[in-house]
């Protein structure tokens, strides 16, 4: 059961990496198209700003999760570290406890910002939903929660840069 939950977690983490980079990615091609637009055109498009903060909320949340998973976090360790051992552990899992609140938070008050905004639209783009807008919310707390899951029960996943050169 363990392993099947393994691999489901390994392929949840393969789909917040894809997310966060494609946003990145197309963030970083369409903020010089603005700029393009804007000073070079002397037109400035509208859009590609309102475009680049939607996936920066993408690129955030699932981002996040994506880096809680494997540890890639920023995190202050150094009191932790000074304990004994059975006390540090004590902390480790009071840290998952209160990241699985945060998780809790993210899916019922994301839930709920996504359904008392999902019949107001974009100026920019009018056909899209603001609700739709604020779904990586919820589901990155969905995902955080269940990575926070995965370490607390069967333990953090392997690390994929160990042996890797350059690393």
């Amino acid at each position: 059961m363990a392993a099947v939950f393994r691999q489901a977690m390994d392929k949840l983490y393969l789909g917040c990496v894809f997310l966060a980079g494609t946003a990145m990615v197309v963030i970083a091609a369409i903020v010089p198209y603005g700029v393009f637009t804007r000073y070079v055109l002397n037109s400035a498009a509208t859009w590609p700003e309102e475009a680049s903060v939607l996936l920066a909320i993408v690129l955030t949340f699932f981002g996040a999760a994506a880096c809680y998973r494997l540890g890639l976090h920023m995190r202050v360790s150094y009191l932790r570290d000074q304990f004994p051992n059975w006390l540090a552990r004590t902390c480790d899992l009071m840290a998952e406890a209160l990241m699985l609140l945060v998780g809790g938070f993210m899916l019922q008050y994301g839930a709920s910002l996504c359904a008392t905004t999902w019949n107001q639209s974009i100026a920019e783009f009018p056909l899209l939903s603001v609700g739709v807008t604020y779904l990586p919310i919820p589901l990155g707390g969905i995902c955080l929660m269940l990575f926070v899951i995965e370490r607390v029960t069967i333990g953090r996943p392997p690390d994929p840069f160990a042996g890797s050169e350059g690393h």
